[in-house]
C-alpha cells in the first residue's frame, strides 16, 4: 500500500481509536501497592480490631485524605460494636470507613464498596486474605481515586466495610445507620475476591433480582478482558447462589438493587495461601478496569 498523507493520516486515526478504547483510566501502579501492603505480614490477615486492623484502617483513611474525598463520618469513621456469637465475644469499635464524591448531576447514590477484614492469626498461621479481601479494597479505592479527578454524575459513596467475615456486621451497621435515606441509593456496588481466576472470567452477580441493570453491564463490558459473566443469583441454587454470599446482601434485603462483582472460589480461599504472592496482576488489573467501565456505564444510565 503506498504510504500517502491520507492513508498516514488513517492509520493516525486508527491508532488513537484504539489506545482511546483501551486506554488505562486506573492508577494501576498504586492498585498493586495497595493490595500489597494489606495482604502484608505486616497487618497479620486485619482482624476486626487487631493492630493490623488498626493499621488498614489509618491507611485506607489516608488514602481517602489524599484524594479530598468528603464524608458524613468525623475522620471518615463509623464505629460499631456487634457480638459474635461463634466465640461468644462482643467487638466494641469495630469501623466502616467511608468517603464521599458529590454528583454533578443527582444526588441520588452509587455505593461503592469493599470489606477490608479477614481472618487474622490462627495459632503460628497467619491468613493475610490478598484475594479475600485485601482485592476488593485496593479496587474500592482505586475507584475512588479515578473518580476524585473525573466527577460522576451520581454521588459516590466508598466504603471500607469492617467485620464480613464474623457475618457481614459492617454492612448491617452501614445500612441500619445510614447517612442518607436508603431511598436514595440506586446501586450498591461490591467487590470481594477479584484479583485471580485461571479461567479469565470476572462475575457480576444480582442482574437475576434486578434484569434492568443488565443492559449497560453487557454493553460496558463488550470486548473486554477479564470476561464479564453472568449468573451465580438464582433462588434455589444453593451454594452457587451468591445473593447472600458477601455484603451486598444487606442491602438487596433492604431493597437496593446490587451487582456484586466476584470470581468463583480457588484453592487458596480461605487458607493461609491467599497471599500476595498468589494473585494474577494482569487480572486483578483488567478486572478493575472492567467494573470501572461497567459503573460509568450505570453511572450514565440510571440518570434516566
Amino acid at each position: 500500500m503506498k504510504f500517502t498523507k491520507s492513508t498516514a493520516l488513517l492509520f493516525l486515526c486508527l491508532l488513537l481509536g484504539y489506545n482511546t478504547s483501551f486506554a488505562q483510566k486506573i492508577d494501576q501502579e498504586q492498585l498493586i501497592k495497595d493490595i500489597q501492603y494489606l495482604a502484608s505480614e505486616e497487618l497479620e490477615g486485619r482482624k476486626p480490631l487487631s493492630e493490623g486492623s488498626l493499621k488498614a484502617r489509618a491507611y485506607i483513611k489516608e488514602r481517602f485524605k489524599k484524594l479530598g474525598l468528603s464524608s458524613q463520618y468525623e475522620d471518615y469513621t463509623q464505629f460499631f460494636d456487634f457480638t459474635n456469637r461463634r466465640e461468644n465475644k462482643t467487638y466494641e469499635n469495630a469501623a466502616n470507613i467511608i468517603g464521599f464524591i458529590p454528583g454533578s448531576e443527582s444526588d441520588k447514590i452509587i455505593v461503592i464498596m469493599g470489606h477490608y477484614d479477614h481472618l487474622g492469626k490462627r495459632g503460628d498461621e497467619a491468613f493475610l486474605g490478598a484475594d479475600d479481601n485485601a482485592s476488593g479494597t485496593a479496587a474500592m479505592m482505586a475507584l475512588a481515586s479515578y473518580f476524585a479527578e473525573n466527577r460522576p454524575k451520581h454521588s459516590m459513596m466508598f466504603v471500607a466495610l469492617d467485620a464480613e467475615e464474623m457475618g457481614m456486621q459492617g454492612a448491617r451497621a452501614l445500612v441500619n445507620d445510614f447517612p442518607f435515606e436508603l431511598k436514595q441509593v440506586k446501586v450498591n456496588i461490591n467487590m470481594d475476591m477479584v484479583s485471580r481466576n485461571d479461567d479469565n472470567e470476572l462475575y457480576a452477580v444480582g442482574t437475576h433480582h434486578y434484569p434492568f441493570l443488565k443492559p449497560s453491564l453487557k454493553r460496558a463490558s463488550e470486548g473486554k478482558s477479564p470476561v464479564l459473566k453472568f449468573g451465580h443469583d438464582v433462588p434455589g441454587s444453593g451454594r452457587e447462589d451468591w445473593t447472600n454470599a458477601s455484603d451486598h446482601a444487606q442491602f438487596h434485603q433492604k431493597g437496593v438493587p446490587f451487582i456484586y462483582f466476584g470470581v468463583e472460589d480457588h484453592p487458596d480461599y480461605h487458607t493461609p495461601r491467599d497471599t500476595f504472592e498468589n494473585i494474577q496482576p494482569e487480572f486483578f488489573k483488567g478486572a478493575v478496569e472492567l467494573i470501572l467501565a461497567c459503573i460509568l456505564a450505570l453511572d450514565e444510565d440510571l440518570l434516566n
